[in-house]
């Protein structure tokens, strides 16, 4: 049966949806949800209870005398709020474009690839400026600046920095990071590095998958997230300059939850999706505007990419 887009009204297109997200996935090109685990939430706004650090790593009396009462504590628990915000994009398509391209691409395909780039641009760079944010993270405990060490030189002893701001971590919560957030610029410091180059030179294969692998293993984590995505820095209608829109200025270690929807698990942020309204991080619609005898192609998503505790991270300027 074939399905009828010439109403106005927009009908959600979940086989462009599909594909879309096969697109986002192969790409490997967003982190920002990967760090702010997507939590699919019943309400836009609500408040939500976070157990401190102080809780989770007190020590108390827990010596009883024979008949004696036994010493008590209260969990100790902050009240948090998240309030999922809008954002959505629009490409429409004409009918003498469709006809223009038929013969060479995908136009309904292209238009919806296009919407989703500056979705998920967006939503990569709000994550990343609240994790590369050095009004947030401040202090020796949040904090190391090593730009007389960066990681441009190549002697550089970068693994020794990210153990140091590992150990800080722990201190500072009680639990070991389990990933590190960098630029892809500083992906390709680190295989530069003379240090890390000796230490891993027996590896069998130095694919780019087996050198992250050595990488975690040196830096003692699970996950190394690439921030490969690219943001035009010119202002419109000026030459292109493309910049990262992780800042090689700087690199991340991080608490991330293994499954966002379980909200016990401890994590430096979430990305709260409300699901009534945006059953996905990237909702696909399209819709008829006749006026301009175009069909509209949308994607859009209703979140909030919430820092959770800073704690749970520490922040290292190595350029």
């Amino acid at each position: 049966m074939s399905v009828d887009y010439s109403g106005a009204r927009a009908t959600p297109r979940l086989d462009l949806g599909a594909a879309v997200y096969e697109f986002a996935d192969q790409s490997d090109e967003f982190v920002g949800t990967r760090l702010f685990p997507v939590f699919k939430a019943p309400l836009k706004t609500a408040k939500f209870s976070a157990i401190t650090r102080d809780t989770l790593t007190q020590i108390g009396d827990t010596k009883r005398a024979m008949r004696g009462n036994y010493n008590r504590g209260s969990v100790g628990a902050k009240d948090n709020q998240y309030a999922c915000e809008e954002n959505g994009w629009e490409n429409p398509l004409g009918d003498e474009e469709r006809k223009l391209y038929q013969n060479d691409f995908d136009a309904e395909l292209a238009a919806t690839k296009a919407a989703l780039g500056i979705i998920l641009r967006g939503q990569e760079l709000r994550v990343a400026n609240k994790v590369f944010n050095t009004t947030t993270f401040t202090g020796t405990d949040l904090y190391i600046d090593n730009s007389a060490s960066p990681w441009s030189n190549i002697a550089t002893d970068a693994v020794q920095q990210v153990r140091t701001a590992k150990a800080k971590v722990r201190t500072n919560c009680g639990i070991e990071p389990n990933a590190i957030i960098m630029s892809q610029t500083n992906i390709d410091r680190l295989k530069a590095n003379t240090l890390i180059k000796d230490a891993i030179k027996y590896t069998a294969r130095l694919s780019d998958q087996e050198i992250d692998n050595a990488l975690a293993d040196l830096f003692g984590v699970k996950y190394i997230l690439k921030g490969r995505a690219i943001r035009n820095n010119a202002k419109e209608g000026k030459t292109f300059t493309g910049v990262d829109i992780w800042s090689s200025s700087y690199a991340s270690l991080a608490v991330i939850a293994e499954n966002g929807q379980d909200l016990t698990q401890p994590s430096l942020g979430r990305t709260f999706l409300w699901v009534e309204d945006c059953p996905e991080n990237a909702y696909v619609e399209q819709y008829r505007d006749e006026d301009v005898r175009s069909d509209v192609f949308r994607v859009r998503q209703h979140t909030d990419e919430k820092l959770i505790d800073p704690y749970f991270g520490y922040l290292m300027k190595v350029a």
